[in-house]
């Protein structure tokens, strides 16, 4: 069997402008697909979506207009075979503060409208449009759609509740979605990363050094992994026909520990 032929189709990937998300982009077009960037970055997204020629569309994932101009676009493109969703943000608090204050419940509400109900805005309105595509194969595929979870799903520190709920919500709804879509022959996978090289660390000595010290705690390699590694498993979920309703860690055998 074959692996999944992307030649001629389209692909959205949202925060697609950077990070895990641009090298997931990057790899999509370099297996022929055309890659929608579905990101707030307007500067970031349209020279990312130049550079791979491909489409940058200005797009809130909570919002489902938004969401469905992404997807019109990338149907303009070629049919749909390809969802990922790495738009993500986190928003560190303790549930109570020193003074014995709670948390604000607006943050709390926030990190999930974005990461876990903005995760499902996105696919599954693409599910609908890939359901409507002519199958790909004998099996009658139809496409495949990627969430970014976290390893904070499973090891979540302090301060961060809101987060961990929000990714622990796009495991728990792996697999109840991917026997949702089943009978359209649309396969759904998450992958849940560790500790991960990206611009939120910011730049320089002090910078490097920070990071130098997080990736010693991982089991091995003993440094932070990078994007391009993060976009080979995600990969590996699009173009593996039989990869389905799985969530892998890619964290370098991490177990987090409390703070």
């Amino acid at each position: 069997m074959p692996r999944v032929n992307l030649q001629g189709s389209s692909s959205i990937v949202t925060g697609g402008a950077s990070g895990i998300g641009e090298a997931t982009a990057r790899q999509l077009a370099e297996a022929g697909s055309k890659v929608v960037i579905a990101d707030l970055n307007e500067e970031k997204g349209k020279q990312v979506a130049e550079e791979i020629c491909g489409v940058f569309v200005k797009c809130d994932v909570t919002k489902t207009e938004d969401a469905d101009a992404a997807i019109a676009a990338a149907c303009e493109l070629g049919p749909l075979r390809a969802c990922v969703n790495s738009a993500g943000l986190g928003l560190p608090a303790r549930t109570i503060d020193r003074n014995n204050d709670p948390m604000d419940l607006k943050g709390f509400e926030f990190v999930i409208q974005v990461n876990l109900i903005g995760t499902f805005n996105v696919l599954s309105r693409a599910a609908a449009a890939m359901a409507k595509t002519e199958p790909m194969d004998a099996d009658g595929a139809r496409g495949a759609i990627v969430n970014l979870a976290s390893c904070a799903a499973f090891d979540g520190q302090i301060g961060q509740a809101s987060y961990s709920a929000s990714k622990g919500g796009v495991v728990g709804m792996t697999l109840p979605i991917a026997r949702d879509l089943s009978s359209a022959g649309i396969r759904v996978n998450t992958v849940a990363p560790g500790l991960i090289d990206t611009p939120i660390y910011g730049e320089g000595e002090h910078a490097e050094a920070f990071k130098a010290k997080l990736g010693a705690s991982v089991l091995f390699p003993k440094r932070l992994g990078v994007g391009e590694e993060l976009a080979f498993t995600v990969m590996e979920c699009i173009t593996n026909p039989y990869m389905n309703a799985e969530v892998i860690r890619m964290d370098g055998g991490i177990r987090m520990p409390p703070k």
